[in-house]
């Protein structure tokens, strides 16, 4: 058995890219860009203006005018127009490229309109007012978005705004979610009393969904035979197999068996963590193999704790990590890292972590109560209140 920071090390170590799927910008969101994003023109790209008003030569009102017929209107969207005579106006919209030979914007409440001419209000206009300079924001040629960014609505935005209707993302891998055992049946059937129905595989999917990965589902009865047929195919045919169950010690725990025949390296079985301890880790050439133990939590646990970090480095990000501060004293004796399920809150801007009450590994229905774990070193059995602790939230 290995502690866990060597398993988890050693699955980060096995993490691999996939290349690059080129696909529509508005699809893109939660993706991993893999490229950088470059100003194809100056932000903004001309001299506009940020008020409905009128546009005049500033030097006229220093010098003493208040009062300006209006020569013309420059509407958003529109061919840029010029100021023929610097005693007049022109009439300008929000988003609108300033008028050639003018200076200045004076938005409509500063300003009374009659008959043609527009009076001034104010006592002070200064130079280049309302106006969001040409190449204020970025200049053409600027890297807007770095390579491995995570994209979110903002980079959809600047994808648009410079014309990137299609963007080269990280590809994900083509991963099948396996259950086993003759005890489960399907969601909408009603199980027989030694019965249950299978939930470990769609909190898998859901958990990946969180990531934008799309997965596949299937279900093996405890048969070592069928196991190994249908696994076979699999290690050919995915990028990633997730197993959940029959990768423990019990008579009808055939995958490590199956794994091995198969010609699956095994790189870890057990690791030195509660809840989730016989946990499988292996790859063949073309597959990466998690097997993760079949009670609910520690299945929960081991997707967050393992399959998270690795597919973070295999596509060039990183996970966010975080700490809270520990709301009550808790006692921990086996020499594990433990994986404490909590409830967090804010307190002061720090966050808070309370311990719930759980019912082992099997208790799945102790998460809805939970919004993640927080990681406790198997350097000590007691944990002080105050004290702060990595947190995986979910």
């Amino acid at each position: 058995m290995i502690s866990f920071k060597e398993a988890l090390q050693i699955v980060k170590n096995s993490a691999q890219d996939f290349g690059v799927d080129e696909i529509p910008f508005l699809k893109s969101s939660g993706r991993i860009l893999k490229e950088s994003i470059f100003a194809d023109r100056d932000f903004p790209p001309f001299n506009r203006v940020t008020m409905d008003g009128i546009a005049i030569d500033v030097t006229s009102f220093q010098n003493g005018q208040r009062t300006y017929k209006i020569e013309g209107i420059q509407p958003a969207g529109s061919e840029q127009i010029s100021l023929k005579n610097p005693e007049n106006c022109i009439e300008v919209m929000t988003g609108a490229v300033l008028p050639k030979n003018t200076s200045a914007v004076i938005r409509y409440e500063d300003i009374t309109i009659k008959n043609g001419i527009a009076i001034i209000n104010i006592d002070a206009i200064y130079d280049r007012q309302n106006i969001h300079e040409q190449g204020k924001d970025e200049q053409k040629g600027t890297e807007l978005i770095a390579k491995n960014t995570l994209i979110g609505a903002a980079e959809i935005g600047v994808f648009a705004t410079v014309g990137k209707s299609f963007v080269k993302v990280a590809k994900h891998p083509k991963v099948m979610i396996i259950s086993t055992g003759d005890e489960l049946v399907a969601v909408d059937e009603i199980p027989l009393a030694h019965q249950i129905r299978k939930s470990n595989v769609f909190t898998l999917v859901s958990l990946l969904e969180k990531l934008h990965i799309s997965s596949e589902t299937s279900h093996i009865l405890d048969d070592k035979v069928v196991l190994k047929s249908t696994i076979k195919a699999y290690l050919e045919t995915y990028d990633v197999l997730l197993f959940s169950g029959a990768v423990s010690k019990g008579k009808f725990d055939f995958l490590p068996e199956v794994f091995s025949e198969l010609g699956v390296k095994k790189l870890f079985h057990e690791v030195s963590q509660k809840p989730g301890k016989p946990f499988f880790f292996g790859k063949t050439e073309k597959c990466t193999v998690f097997g993760f133990p079949g009670n609910p939590v520690s299945t929960f646990v081991n997707c967050l704790v393992y399959f998270y970090p690795w597919f973070y480095k295999s596509v060039g990000s990183k996970m966010e990590e975080k700490t809270a501060i520990l709301s009550e004293n808790v006692i921990f004796k086996p020499n594990l890292t433990y994986f404490l399920p909590i409830k967090i809150h804010y307190r002061f801007g720090h966050l808070i972590a309370t311990p719930i009450n759980a019912n082992g590994s099997g208790d799945l229905s102790s998460l809805l109560k939970a919004d993640g774990f927080m990681q406790l070193p198997n350097d000590t059995t007691e944990f002080k209140k105050g004290e702060s602790f990595k947190v995986l939230s979910f």
